[in-house]
């Protein structure tokens, strides 16, 4: 009778011991995309927004005898100037830019391997001076580098007192000094992430590697380089990307012989006259052109952690 009394008391909706689990109440559902939903607005404002412009102006065809002036349409005919005639300048955009990139790794592995595991406490030190460049503008470090390899500066004066440069050679506007100034512009974007997955690397892995009988050379490239192939890849994009698409570095630092496609967007957008649908096809098809290559790469070197 007791029993019976306490089993009624519980009621048909209770849970019993081998019966279902009660559904989760949805708590906080709509936060989730309310928290969102700034950062979309932000995106279809300033992104989406004006992607979609820069599409339908390139698609556009000017008006025969008006110079300027021009009409919605569907016109390819500014993408087949943008494959055709400034070919080279994208060639160019390509190589200058992974150059940079290969020169960058070479040069910010070894610092951000010795900033991880041998700085000690200089470390915070060598972070100041990989990231103080930041704190100065962009055009005025790339005006500097100008002065650096300037024809009487430190660099080519050197170079020709140890005969390695001929007296009459020089280093400012050519591939060289383009080449250069992006790698300087762009290595912390290299030294730091690479820097982040070593910083997290488990040493006592490393040292496993030893304990193996496995050389310096071989614990290297079995296992700090594999651990650290998520910094390199992000390094890698961060470093390329916009190495691509730069236009200043080639302006301040190149001549006619060494412009990138980003030289041919400016000067199609603020020098020529309606020259804005040839420029909104530049810019599309460098975009792709990047994407195209990121997939690749990522598809390739890429990761599980960012896959």
């Amino acid at each position: 009778m007791t029993a019976l009394a306490h089993i009624g008391s519980t009621g048909a909706g209770a849970q019993t011991p081998g019966g279902p689990a009660p559904e989760p109440t949805k708590k906080g559902g709509i936060t989730a995309y309310l928290l969102l939903l700034p950062g979309v607005l932000w995106l279809l404002v300033f992104f989406v927004a004006p992607m979609a412009q820069l599409a339908a102006v390139s698609l556009q065809s000017q008006f025969p005898g008006y110079p300027g002036y021009y009409y919605r349409d569907v016109n390819f005919g500014s993408y087949v100037t943008a494959m055709t005639e400034y070919l080279p300048q994208f060639g160019r955009s390509l190589l200058f830019a992974g150059s940079a990139t290969l020169l960058a790794f070479v040069l910010a592995y070894p610092l951000a391997y010795a900033m991880a595991f041998k700085a000690g406490k200089w470390r915070g030190l060598m972070m100041i001076c990989v990231i103080a460049p930041f704190f100065t503008s962009f055009i005025l470090r790339t005006i500097a580098w100008r002065q650096i390899l300037a024809d009487e500066g430190p660099v080519v004066g050197a170079l020709k007192w140890l005969h390695v440069m001929p007296s009459s050679g020089r280093i400012t506007e050519t591939g060289f000094a383009v080449v250069a100034g992006l790698t300087y512009n762009f290595l912390p974007f290299m030294v730091l992430p690479i820097y982040a997955s070593l910083e997290r690397a488990d040493p006592k892995i490393i040292e496993a590697g030893g304990d193996l009988y496995a050389n310096g050379l071989t614990t290297f490239r079995r296992v700090t380089l594999p651990m650290s192939m998520p910094g390199v890849l992000a390094g890698t994009l961060l470093t390329f990307i916009p190495a691509a698409g730069d236009y200043v570095n080639a302006e301040l630092l190149g001549s006619d012989s060494t412009k990138m496609v980003g030289n041919v967007i400016e000067s199609q957008f603020f020098k020529v006259l309606g020259g804005f649908p040839v420029a909104a096809a530049l810019s599309f098809t460098l975009m792709a052109v990047i994407l195209a290559l990121v997939f690749v790469y990522v598809r390739r070197y890429g990761t599980e952690e960012l896959l």
